[in-house]
């Protein structure tokens, strides 16, 4: 008998031997009057053991069938060993057909020594920020480096970025390190998709904010430093580049990667990928649009703020390395040991000693333009991020004030992007 049992029989043993009235019982057991007479009956007639509930002792008409029990525990024990209880309870669903709750699945895990997937910690107050009002005024993106396919495999990157209004992940792929190249391959995937945000909320990687305190004589004159590679494309593009100083400044790209190693790794290993290509083709054939069904939000406002690509623009040159160079006498631009020669212009004697603008395309192939104009273009080369230096010149004062970005295939040892 329970404590509340022993309690009832105790005070209707009372009223049999006439100490209390039957509603003097009632009322210190919490029950009706009504009631109270059932449970008099039922001593009188059966005894103590009448008090007991009469479910007690059966098993529950719905409980898990012993049989679909022990393959839950299986399945989490050696299938779904990676998935957390929310994950996994979705999987049987989906996968097994078996459509249980989440609390029975974490109550079988645990009763058989099945550990949490991750300990929750006491969160720190950190002020939450509103999400934007439109879809399209800010994106997050941000890069993680961890071992994906495995800890028996070498550590890679995994870039981002989610719309902050709605949630919604825009792109995701598996590159060899965080840099320039790989976040241009991200931008120019957003626009042609979605078009042009109006803002970008970073942090401050070497590939999106100058670090150095080098300031040339053109900057200070201008009053800011020249943006990176990656910052010159959003700037021609009129995106507005944000940059957070903690990483809980940009908490939903955080946790969206706190997900990502929770549920990601663990699809991966399900389907055995072990390389960065399957890994990216899981992602854009199904994992992108699973995780947008099951995460994504509606946006306060329905009316988008992406603007679209003007057609005067060529997104494939926009997004691109840019590089400063002086076409020699020969009439040739030299890059890292790479010659570009300049074909003869009907309208011009030459382009020798004319400054111009080198730009190495995603696919590698090159473009040099003078004053906008289109003079030269070359094959693909390997692309090679891209470092500022100080350019050869006979006045070293000169020089130092004159520090560029500098591509330098001969310098760089596995800077390669492919």
């Amino acid at each position: 008998m329970s404590q509340k049992e022993r309690q009832r029989y105790h005070l209707l043993k009372m009223v049999v031997e006439g100490a209390i009235t039957l509603r003097q019982a009632s009322s210190m057991m919490g029950v009706s009057y009504r009631h109270a007479k059932r449970l008099k009956r039922k001593l009188v007639s059966e005894g103590a053991r009448g008090l007991i509930h009469g479910n007690r002792g059966r098993p529950s008409a719905r409980a898990l069938h012993p049989q679909l029990s022990k393959r839950i525990i299986e399945l989490s024990q050696k299938t779904y060993a990676r998935f957390n209880d929310t994950h996994s309870t979705e999987k049987l669903n989906e996968v097994e057909g078996i459509t249980v709750s989440r609390d029975t699945v974490r109550r079988l895990r645990r009763s058989n020594g099945i550990p949490p997937k991750r300990k929750r910690r006491a969160r720190k107050h950190h002020q939450r920020r509103a999400r934007k009002p439109q879809a399209g005024m800010m994106v997050l993106w941000d890069g993680s480096p961890h071992r994906w396919f495995g800890e028996d495999t070498l550590r890679c990157c995994l870039l981002a970025s989610i719309d902050d209004a709605t949630g919604e992940l825009l792109g995701a792929f598996f590159i060899p390190y965080e840099c320039s190249f790989g976040y241009m391959k991200l931008l120019e995937h957003i626009v042609k998709r979605y078009g042009i945000p109006c803002s970008i909320y970073q942090d401050r990687h070497g590939s999106l904010h100058r670090n150095d305190d080098h300031w040339t004589l053109e900057e200070q004159l201008n009053g800011e430093q020249d943006p990176t590679q990656v910052g010159g494309c959003l700037k021609s593009l009129g995106i507005t580049a944000l940059f957070a100083l903690t990483p809980q400044a940009k908490g939903r790209v955080e946790r969206l990667f706190g997900v990502f190693q929770d549920r990601l790794i663990a699809e991966l290993e399900l389907r055995n990928i072990k390389e960065m290509d399957a890994g990216n083709t899981f992602l854009t054939e199904h994992f992108i649009a699973e995780l947008n069904r099951r995460f994504a939000v509606a946006p306060e406002l329905s009316h988008k703020a992406w603007r679209r690509i003007p057609l005067d623009v060529d997104i494939e040159t926009v997004i691109s390395f840019r590089y400063q160079a002086v076409v020699g006498n020969d009439n040739a631009v030299r890059l890292g040991g790479m010659v570009i020669d300049i074909p003869e212009d009907p309208g011009r004697r030459g382009y020798a000693k004319a400054k111009v603008e080198v730009r190495q395309l995603l696919d590698g192939s090159w473009r040099v333009y003078y004053k906008d104009t289109l003079i030269a273009q070359t094959d693909p080369t390997p692309l090679i991020e891209p470092i500022r230096a100080k350019p050869r010149r006979k006045s070293r004062a000169r020089a130092a004030s004159e520090e560029q970005w500098v591509y330098m295939a001969s310098a760089i040892k596995g800077g390669h992007f492919h």
